[in-house]
């Protein structure tokens, strides 16, 4: 899922950057370009680790513009099919419900979902088992298994299902599930 990668790309820069600072302006314009950016091939860029190699810069003569070409490395997510992951559900509706890991969306479908759980409407719209022991509803952790992906210009979509073994709930009490996804998202930054 997560992978560390050597990328290129070459970086248009305006004349009235070019002094003792230049290397410090390409490196916060790279980030700001390509982190958080996603592509078909790898996927989401979720940050840039280090840069290897800034090359020596051409001027285009037309626009005044230099160019560089820089060599840099990277950490980007890219899921795949079969691939197990752990999600927090974001909706819930009667045709499945939506959960995000990290970047990723992620729709499970009503024929995805064991079939003994069933929908519920009200005040909060969830899944509940027919024993009433498992709830599948907003902010609730799962585990799912990814069947299918789409990969849009800006966007990664994948549809996953919950029919095997080992994948379902893993916690469906909203408040903890909040709290587990916080702390992971300081961990990550």
């Amino acid at each position: 899922m997560f992978f560390h990668i050597v990328k290129e790309k070459n970086m248009r820069l305006h004349p009235r950057y070019f002094g003792p600072r230049i290397r410090e302006k390409l490196v916060m314009k790279l980030r700001e370009e390509v982190e958080g950016t996603c592509s078909r091939r790898h996927g989401f860029v979720v940050t840039i680790i280090g840069i290897d190699d800034i090359g020596e810069g051409k001027i285009c003569e037309v626009t005044g513009f230099a160019i560089f070409p820089v060599t840099y490395q990277c950490v980007v997510f890219m899921p795949f099919i079969g691939e197990v992951l752990e999600a927090a559900v974001t909706i819930v509706n009667k045709m499945g419900f939506f959960a995000e890991a990290g970047p990723l969306q992620i729709f499970v479908s009503t024929h995805l979902i064991p079939q003994d759980m069933v929908f519920q409407t009200g005040d909060i719209r969830n899944y509940t088992s027919n024993d009433k022991s498992v709830k599948i509803q907003k902010d609730s952790e799962v585990r799912l298994k990814i069947i299918g992906t789409r990969v849009d210009p800006t966007e990664i979509f994948c549809i996953a299902t919950m029919n095997e073994d080992f994948l379902g709930v893993i916690n469906d009490d909203p408040v903890t599930a909040i709290q587990h996804s916080e702390v992971i998202h300081q961990v990550t930054q």
